[in-house]
C-alpha cells in the first residue's frame, strides 16, 4: 500500500491556478534547499502511466494520492472549474479500479490556492464555507468510485509549521497565535466536510471519511523524572491530542492544553486566551466527524520539561517542553530508526480513543542525496517496522486496517525540496523523461504483498 501526491507543477497550459507553495518557492531566500522548486518535480501530471507501471510492478492493494486544489477550482472556488483536471484525476481512479487497486483520496495536502491565501487563508473563518465546498465538489466528482477520504492531510503540521514557524508556506509566522488560528478553522472545516459527506453522500457514495494526524512518539528524556514525565503529557496533549479529542472524543481541546495556553496568555498581559473558544454548537459540530483514525509515523523524539522563557511567544514556549532525538539512535535528517515507537503510538490511539479502526496513512524513511539504489538501511527500517505493526495487531489487538508508506517515488519534499529521497523509486530529477527505477526496499516490498508478510522467521 503506497501513496503519492501531485505536486505543485507550474501548469497554466492545462488550467491549474497558482498554490502557496508555488509563491513560497519563487521567492528566493534558501526557504527551500537550494532555493528548488515544485515547477515540474516528478511530473506525475504527464507521465502517470509511468507512475502506474510502478503500482503494478509493487502489486499494490491500495494507493493513497492527494488531489491538487487548484488544479480543480484554480481560484478555490467553484466560480470556475477546470475541466482538465477532473479529467486527469478521473484517469488515475478509473485506472486504478480496472488495475484491482483501491483509491484512497486526500482532498488537502498543504497547498492552498493562492488566490484563497490572499483573502486570508487558513487564519480567515471563510476558509471553513470555501474548504466545505471544495469537499463537497470533490465527494460529487468522484465520490461514485473513491470510497476512502482524508479530507485535510496533517492539519497539525501545517499549523505549526506554516503558521507559528513560517518554515512552510506561506511562510509568515505569527507565533503563539497563528498556529491555534489556522488549527482552529482547520477542524472546524474537517467537521463540516464530513457533515456534508454524512448528509449528502453517505447513503449513496457508502464511503468512510477521516483526516489524517502527524505524530512523532514521544517518550521522557529521563524516565525517572515526575517534570520529564508531565512534560511528554503535554507535548502529546499539543501534539496529537489536540486536534484528536475534538473530533474523536468531546468537540473540545483537552482541558491541558487550554488552561495552559490561558494561564501563559493572562501572564503575557492578554485579555483573553490566544487560543480561541469553540462555541457549544461547533462542539457538538466536531464530535464524531471520523470514520476512522488516520496516523502519519515516521520516528519519536524525547521529551524535556523547559521553563516558559519571559517575552517569547511560540507553542512550544506554551507547552514548556523541549523534544530531540537520543543521540544513539541512527537517523537521516530528521527521521530516526525507532521502530517501537510505531506500536507505543498505536497502543496509545488503541487506548484513548475507544480502540477505532486505524489507517496509518503516511510511513517512511529518506535518504540523502545523491541516493543508493541498494538502500538497505531504509528496507530495515521498513522490515523492523513491520515487526512492531505485527505486535500491536497480534499481541496489542490493534485495530490496523491499512497500511500506507511514503511515497512511491522520490519527489519535492516542502523545504528539503529534493535533498531527500522517500521514494521505493528512484526518480531522476536531472533527466527530462524523469525515469522510475526501482529501489531495493521497491523489490523486498513487493515480496511482502505477495507474501501477505516477511519472509522467514521473526
Amino acid at each position: 500500500v503506497y501513496q503519492q501526491r501531485e505536486l505543485h507543477t507550474v501548469d497554466h497550459e492545462n488550467g491549474r491556478g497558482p498554490c502557496v507553495w508555488d509563491t513560497f518557492t519563487h521567492q528566493g531566500g534558501e526557504r527551500v534547499f537550494k532555493n528548488q522548486t515544485g515547477d515540474v518535480a516528478c511530473g506525475s501530471y504527464t507521465l502517470w502511466e509511468e507512475d502506474l507501471k510502478c503500482i503494478k510492478q509493487l502489486g499494490l492493494t491500495h494507493y493513497r494520492f492527494s488531489l491538487s486544489w487548484s488544479r480543480l477550482l484554480p481560484d478555490g472556488t467553484t466560480g470556475f472549474i477546470n475541466q482538465k483536471g477532473i479529467d486527469y484525476y478521473n484517469k488515475i481512479i478509473d485506472d486504478l479500479l480496472t488495475n484491482g487497486v483501491t483509491p484512497m483520496v486526500a482532498i488537502y495536502h498543504f497547498d492552498l490556492p493562492q488566490a484563497l491565501e490572499d483573502q486570508g487563508g487558513w487564519l480567515s473563518e471563510s476558509i471553513v464555507e470555501a474548504f466545505d465546498k471544495y469537499a463537497q465538489f470533490c465527494f460529487q466528482i468522484f465520490g461514485d468510485r473513491v470510497k476512502q477520504w482524508i479530507t485535510i492531510n496533517e492539519p497539525n503540521t501545517l499549523a505549526m509549521l506554516a503558521y507559528d514557524m513560517g518554515i512552510f508556506a506561506p511562510g509568515i509566522p505569527h507565533c503563539g497565535t497563528g498556529a491555534y488560528q489556522a488549527a482552529h478553522n482547520l477542524i472546524k472545516a474537517h467537521a463540516r466536510a464530513w457533515h456534508s459527506y454524512d448528509s449528502l453522500f453517505r447513503k449513496e457514495q457508502k464511503g468512510m471519511v477521516s483526516l489524517s494526524l502527524f505524530f512523532c512518539w514521544l517518550e521522557p528524556a529521563d524516565p525517572n523524572s515526575v517534570l520529564d514525565q508531565e512534560a511528554t503529557k503535554r507535548a502529546i496533549n499539543f501534539q496529537l491530542d489536540f486536534f484528536a479529542k475534538p473530533i474523536f472524543i468531546d468537540g473540545d481541546y483537552p482541558e491541558l492544553v487550554k488552561s495552559k495556553i490561558a494561564s501563559a496568555s493572562k501572564k503575557q498581559g492578554y485579555s483573553s486566551s490566544r487560543l480561541p473558544k469553540f462555541t457549544e454548537e461547533e462542539k457538538k459540530m466536531i464530535k464524531g466527524t471520523a470514520d476512522f483514525f488516520a496516523v502519519q509515523y515516521y520516528t519519536t523524539r524525547l521529551a524535556k520539561h523547559q521553563e516558559r522563557k519571559e517575552g517569547e511567544l511560540s507553542v512550544f514556549q506554551d507547552m514548556e517542553t523541549e523534544v530531540f532525538p537520543d543521540p544513539s539512535w541512527r537517523g537521516v535528517g530528521w527521521v530516526y530508526v525507532v521502530p517501537w515507537g510505531m506500536r507505543k503510538l498505536l497502543k496509545y490511539v488503541k487506548d484513548t480513543y475507544n480502540n477505532p479502526i486505524i489507517y496509518i496513512t503516511e510511513n517512511g524513511f529518506p535518504q540523502c542525496d545523491p541516493p543508493s539504489l541498494d538502500d538497505t538501511q531504509r528496507w530495515d527500517y521498513f522490515r523492523q517496522t513491520f515487526q512492531e505493526l505485527f505486535k500491536a495487531i497480534h499481541i496489542d489487538k490493534v485495530n490496523l486496517q491499512v497500511y500506507c508508506a511514503w511515497s512511491l517515488l522520490d519527489n519535492f519534499e516542502w523545504n528539503n525540496g529534493y535533498s531527500r529521497r522517500f521514494g521505493l523509486f528512484h526518480v531522476d530529477f536531472e533527466d527530462p523523461a524523469r525515469p522510475r527505477v526501482p529501489y531495493r526496499s521497491a523489490k523486498e516490498y513487493a515480496k511482502v504483498i505477495r507474501n501477505n508478510g516477511l519472509e522467514g522467521p521473526q
